[in-house]
């Protein structure tokens, strides 16, 4: 049954990142060049949402933090974001959109994902030495969250508790991704001659 569910939950999301352009480079450009912004605020929206309904439920009790797996803080993390930052800049897709992308039939997710496939068998090869450089050893605490979770065995950065935290966040991105334009101001417009 999990495996159904898995697969029903997984088509309806790529579905939908299909229908609001997350799975089209060109979008995505659009969006990291910051002329046509619908993307980053259905992005936004949709972060804020989710924060929203997890840390809500949370402090109804609807929501078991026991299934909450937090990642230790360490540099090649943050090595390894801006190489997905970098590659997502320069092909239009993130891991999910280019298998969003191939479903659609586009070609170029398909030479995405190989190219990911042989990124991650060279990191596989090459792991002992990056292991042996220091940059997976934990930094900040190692597995930490912002605020503290109540039921949770994780320590938090702050005092503030964090469904708390979790809330505001959710809301702050709500709010900005009702704010901000479609557009920044005369991009994509035609201006009249003065």
């Amino acid at each position: 049954m999990e495996i159904l569910l898995a697969i029903v939950i997984g088509t309806a999301f790529g579905f939908v990142l299909d229908r609001i352009g997350a799975a089209n480079p060109t979008w995505i450009g659009r969006m990291l060049s910051l002329t046509n912004l619908h993307l980053m605020k259905t992005i936004l929206l949709a972060i804020g949402t989710g924060s929203v309904l997890m840390f809500g439920g949370q402090m109804l009790g609807l929501v078991d933090v026991g299934h909450m797996s937090v990642k230790a803080a360490y540099v090649g993390v943050f090595i390894g974001g801006l190489l997905l930052g970098f590659g997502w800049a320069l092909s239009g897709y993130c891991p999910g959109t280019a298998v969003v992308g191939a479903g659609a039939g586009r070609k170029d997710a398909l030479a995405f994902i190989a190219g990911g496939l042989l990124g991650a068998a060279a990191y596989m090869a090459t792991y002992p030495g990056w292991k042996a450089s220091g940059i997976l050893n934990d930094i900040a605490g190692g597995k930490v969250t912002l605020g503290t979770v109540p039921g949770s065995s994780y320590e938090g950065l702050t005092a503030i508790p964090g469904d708390l935290l979790g809330l505001l966040l959710g809301a702050a991105f709500i709010v900005v991704a009702f704010v901000l334009p479609e557009r920044l101001s005369g991009q994509g417009r035609a201006v009249p001659a003065e």
